[in-house]
């Protein structure tokens, strides 16, 4: 099969048909083997039921149904582990993604052997002060911070080679984040290719400033995994022996004045007026939580069994 096309949504049954006759179009101009996955994230309109019908008239047409919203990033999770293309190709469903893309997308990853593509919509047609800004400041902090050069890591008009999708774990808000993941698990080949943008034609935006600070949060998140997701013990172990150290040279210090009597000159005479006494036994303090902290996660990183994060109702084909 040449290509999967995933196609995530929540409460898109107004586009739903137009989307899908759009992509037939392509597909059949192309001549492409493809299946489309619709992935349900607990839609509560009749989204389900028009995928229903599409996949009974086109038996490539498949659709799982999660029992209630999870979020893109457990629908894409899903989809991913269904899918069966050579290329997987993510869009949305609210047709600001235009599958006339399709064909370029996918040449990028068959015949310039890209692991992994990313639409950039360049120009867009969303309010500029509800999402042009805070999007901007979030690719700027995602490409400092992962170092992957992309100008619009939030487009969800992507493209994949099969083996890519099947060694990503995608949970939480981390979509957005798919090509660090990506790099993080050793496919270096990211590129990016401009795409048009479509108005919203149906419907509202799902996104708000939750989703905005979220990003945000996860992009911590994923820095850390980077660095030190593997090996909690090389940051938490480091920095609490450093902390004990210096706390146990402060209080040996202490020790050493009052052995020796050297506080006759100073307004406190007994170790515990010292502040310095409290200074350096509370580091000493964070510093073995710090070490226990490393110590914990590494024994959680052998031990840890995948939860499922997600619960699906039903699949189509």
């Amino acid at each position: 099969m040449n290509l999967s096309l995933l196609i995530p949504l929540l409460n898109e049954d107004e586009s739903l048909k137009e989307l899908y006759t759009w992509i037939i179009s392509v597909m059949k101009s192309n001549n492409y083997s493809y299946e489309i996955i619709f992935i349900d994230d607990g839609s509560t309109d009749n989204s389900w039921p028009i995928i229903e019908d599409l996949a009974s008239e086109n038996a490539n047409v498949k659709g799982i149904r999660f029992m209630k919203n999870f979020g893109k990033s457990q629908a894409l999770h899903a989809g991913f582990a269904k899918a069966q293309g050579d290329v997987i190709i993510t869009m949305d469903a609210d047709l600001q993604d235009s599958p006339e893309e399709i064909p370029g997308l996918y040449e990028m990853i068959t015949e310039q052997n890209y692991d992994l593509v990313s639409g950039w919509k360049k120009k867009r047609y969303d309010s500029v002060v509800a999402k042009n800004l805070p999007s901007k400041l979030f690719n700027w902090a995602a490409r400092k911070t992962s170092g992957v050069q992309l100008n619009d890591f939030n487009c969800g008009l992507k493209a994949y080679k099969n083996v890519v999708v099947k060694n990503v774990e995608v949970s939480g808000e981390m979509h957005r984040y798919i090509p660090v993941l990506a790099k993080n698990a050793g496919f270096s080949k990211i590129g990016e290719k401009v795409v048009q943008h479509q108005a919203r034609k149906y419907g509202e935006t799902k996104f708000g400033m939750d989703r905005f600070v979220n990003g945000f949060l996860d992009l911590i998140t994923i820095w850390f995994l980077s660095k030190f997701g593997k090996r909690p013990m090389h940051l938490f172990g480091a920095m609490g022996s450093v902390m004990f150290i210096i706390g146990f040279l402060a209080a040996g210090f202490i020790g050493f004045m009052k052995l020796y009597n050297l506080y006759n000159d100073l307004p406190y005479h007994l170790i515990t007026d010292n502040p310095w006494f409290y200074i350096s036994l509370t580091t000493m303090v964070l510093g073995t939580q710090l070490f226990l902290a490393g110590f914990l996660g590494e024994i959680i990183l052998r031990t840890k069994n995948n939860e499922e994060r997600y619960k699906v109702w039903k699949e189509l084909n």
